[in-house]
């Protein structure tokens, strides 16, 4: 006589579970899959019947995940990322068109060098591209991805990260020349936006306080450019830096960099179904160009 294989739980109980875990909350969970409070919790209670063990740990303020739930859930993840990504792969018809919405900077330095492999890897493709010129621009797109920067947790989003950022000072060539023994009384040039600015370096590196920019722009592009006029000291992100670092265009000015926690993501929407370019496109746009 053999063993027979285990029956599973249904998928339902299984994504209802997913969510839950996920999000810490029973009510966000039912919101995200548009059913009530009382019905998740319900399909979580059969879950548990069903499995013989508790997967959550009830408490006055919420709920939190049990040791055997918090083992399960990486397991679960998995094996629903691969079945909506097996799904996509067979069933779902290729998309032609797809739309990228990110700021212009991380468009020109970022994805425009990739496009060549995304032209190869997606003949089929035509891809449309909207700049993103402030954060609040995200709630009125509807592209089907938006490259956002933050530590990647944003409300109903999926997302993978690009790139990890790092920021050090950098300047043209012919500057960092004439000043190489005190670069820091350069005249700096900002950007304005979510990254950290010269204060803030200043504070990591327990520096003194550095002079107030002379130039600030509103996309690192333009202050990129400025850099590399000779206009003045940018503190620069190294991966966007990373072409005209290799073209002698700009030259670090420090070996330190300042790696943050922070970085750009590529992201969309939780609930919206996947297909077939999907990965396939991640993957040119994180891979080295």
């Amino acid at each position: 006589m053999t063993d027979q294989e285990p029956v599973l739980p249904p998928l339902e109980w299984i994504r209802v579970f997913e969510a839950a875990a996920r999000l810490g909350n029973f009510t966000a969970a039912a919101r995200e899959l548009g059913l009530t409070q009382a019905a998740v919790s319900q399909r979580i209670r059969n879950l548990e019947l069903r499995l013989g063990t508790r997967l959550f740990d009830r408490q006055a303020r919420g709920v939190s995940l049990s040791t055997q739930g918090e083992a399960w859930l990486p397991h679960v993840q998995a094996a629903l990322a691969q079945l909506a990504h097996s799904t996509a792969n067979l069933f779902e018809a290729p998309r032609r068109k797809l739309a990228i919405a990110a700021s212009s900077s991380v468009i020109e330095l970022w994805v425009v060098p990739r496009l060549a492999e995304v032209a190869r890897r997606l003949p089929h493709l035509q891809l449309s591209f909207e700049t993103i010129q402030r954060l609040p621009d995200y709630s009125r797109t509807e592209a089907d991805f938006e490259i956002r920067f933050g530590e990647g947790s944003w409300a109903e989003r999926n997302g993978q990260r690009l790139f990890a950022e790092e920021l050090a000072p950098v300047a043209s060539p012919a500057l960092s020349t004439s000043n190489a023994d005190d670069w820091q009384s350069l005249p700096r040039i900002a950007v304005s936006g979510p990254r950290i600015g010269w204060r803030d370096w200043a504070i990591a590196m327990e520096t003194p306080p550095p002079p107030v920019p002379i130039l600030r722009f509103d996309t690192f592009v333009q202050a990129l450019r400025a850099a590399e006029s000779g206009a003045g000291v940018l503190l620069g992100s190294l991966p966007l830096c990373r072409p005209a670092l290799e073209e002698g265009r700009i030259v670090r000015l420090t070996e330190k960099p300042l790696r943050m926690e922070a970085g750009y993501w590529i992201t969309w929407p939780r609930n919206r179904p996947a297909f077939a370019e999907h990965r396939t496109l991640i993957e040119c746009l994180t891979e080295a160009p």
